[in-house]
């Protein structure tokens, strides 16, 4: 017998099922749940055990911070530690605020950067290098942390290069939009940053450091989190020129950030902190939240509401047509054979496709996958009878719109046809937000001030 719950709207569903993945990753509680004082005590928690420190071992507490989900972060420090915060920054992206009394905030732009937020790192920096060896830093870092903090290198020797923010913005810009991955482009940005790479801890040291970080890269690798402001880098000015070859982007991006690239191959510009330092003895690096956090929670939630729920992967990466090929083919295949087990099912996923720009539209990848997956329902609409499908990205931001992402089932498929929408032309475009516009799929949530990637969640009844 179905559960009375399933006759809801799979709409009303999925929106419910995603909430209660940010519920689980909302940075606020997490912070909360994880970090406690006990008298002059902080605990939290460490690889899964608890760790203690003494705060009255330290003349000062200094908070630093960068990333989409630091504010509300922030504001769960400064209720547990109160006045024993001595200053404090972080850096968040325009609208991701709270009220914070004791750690100051600016505002900059994401996920091309702006003179705010060369402004930001500078001074993020200026405090990192006041620590002395008495304080304590907790430095709190999330997704978006790389493009907020655009501090642009410099070469001081003959033939002296200074990296502008308009270097850096054109080269982000070409990164995102010929196709590498989030790793590949942090891997670049690293080379042209004077805070990424772990020059953050390098500039903290020889204070002692906590780094609460919230991921939102997949397989949540401490390196690529906000280009590695904390940790270790083993990725070298080489492997940055080896990406601008492999997708061809001498001729698109300043002839300056080739220079620059090239004198780091060479050795004359220093390196990322690497594995060896004496700062990483300093620090503890802390993972506080995942994309596999959010999808366990959805998982959670869809089998209160009856669903037996399969969960696939953390990992989605790759082009979002492609990606949308592979998740229909298993929805369709489980529609029609039960491959997967009988419904009502929900089949789960996470990660962070690309999107390799083609036209001058408007959208997101989430958006982006959705509308391929919409595309290949209107193919054969028989497989999905009884399917939708939500494709969101947790920060509530997918690219450049005020959209978290889109839908997809046969009912939106009725709505394109009768407007004779031609979805093959949309997506060449990268025009997803004005196709979901015209058909009321869109997927609004509005800032979410947390980000773990995106989640792909299909319902099957």
């Amino acid at each position: 017998m179905v559960d009375t719950k399933l006759r809801r709207t799979q709409k009303e569903q999925l929106d419910q099922i995603f909430k209660a993945a940010l519920d689980r990753v909302s940075p606020y509680k997490m912070m909360r749940d994880h970090v406690t004082m006990d008298g002059s005590l902080l605990r939290y928690n460490l690889d899964g055990k608890e760790a203690v420190l003494d705060l009255d071992q330290f003349s000062e507490v200094l908070v630093l911070g960068a990333g989409k989900a630091t504010a509300p972060m922030a504001l769960a420090l400064e209720e547990i530690l109160g006045p024993r915060i001595s200053d404090g920054l972080v850096v968040v992206k325009y609208g991701h605020t709270e009220q914070l009394s004791r750690v100051r905030m600016i505002e900059a732009a994401h996920p091309v950067p702006d003179e705010q937020g060369v402004k930001a790192a500078a001074e993020l920096l200026r405090l990192a290098e006041r620590a002395k060896e008495s304080s304590l830093v907790i430095t709190l870092i999330s997704g978006g942390g790389s493009a907020l903090l655009p501090l642009p290198g410099f070469y001081q020797g003959e033939d002296a290069i200074q990296l502008t923010l308009s270097d850096k913005q054109q080269t982000t810009q070409t990164l995102l939009s010929c196709g590498a991955d989030i790793t590949e482009i942090n891997c670049v940005r690293k080379h042209l940053s004077a805070i990424k790479g772990g020059r953050l801890l390098a500039a903290i040291a020889p204070a002692r450091s906590i780094n609460f970080i919230l991921s939102d890269v997949v397989g949540d690798d401490l390196s690529s989190i906000a280009s590695g402001l904390t940790a270790a880098d083993v990725t070298t000015f080489s492997d940055a020129l080896a990406i601008i070859e492999k997708y061809d982007l001498h001729k698109r991006i300043p002839v300056n950030v080739c220079r620059y690239l090239e004198l780091g191959a060479a050795g004359k510009v220093e390196e990322s902190l690497k594995p060896e330092a004496p700062a990483l003895d300093l620090t503890s690096n802390v993972l506080m939240g995942t994309n596999r956090t959010a999808l366990e929670a959805a998982a959670i939630e869809a089998e209160k509401l009856g669903y037996r729920v399969v969960r696939l992967t953390s990992r989605i990466t790759g082009d979002t047509g492609e990606v949308a090929k592979m998740l229909t083919a298993i929805v369709a295949d489980t529609n029609q054979y039960a491959m997967l087990g009988e419904p009502p099912l929900c089949i789960i996923s996470g990660g962070e496709p690309v999107v390799v720009l083609t036209g001058k539209g408007k959208g997101g990848r989430n958006q982006q996958l959705a509308l391929h997956v919409l595309k290949l329902m209107q193919q054969e609409p028989a497989l999905y009878e009884g399917v939708s499908f939500l494709s969101a990205a947790t920060d509530g931001n997918d690219g450049p719109t005020d959209a978290a992402g889109g839908y997809a089932n046969l009912g939106l498929v009725q709505k394109c046809q009768e407007l004779q929408l031609d979805i093959a032309a949309y997506l060449r475009d990268n025009d997803a937000y004005n196709f979901y516009s015209a058909i009321n799929g869109l997927y609004i949530t509005g800032p979410t001030n947390t980000n773990v990637c995106d989640l792909q969640i299909f319902l099957v009844n």
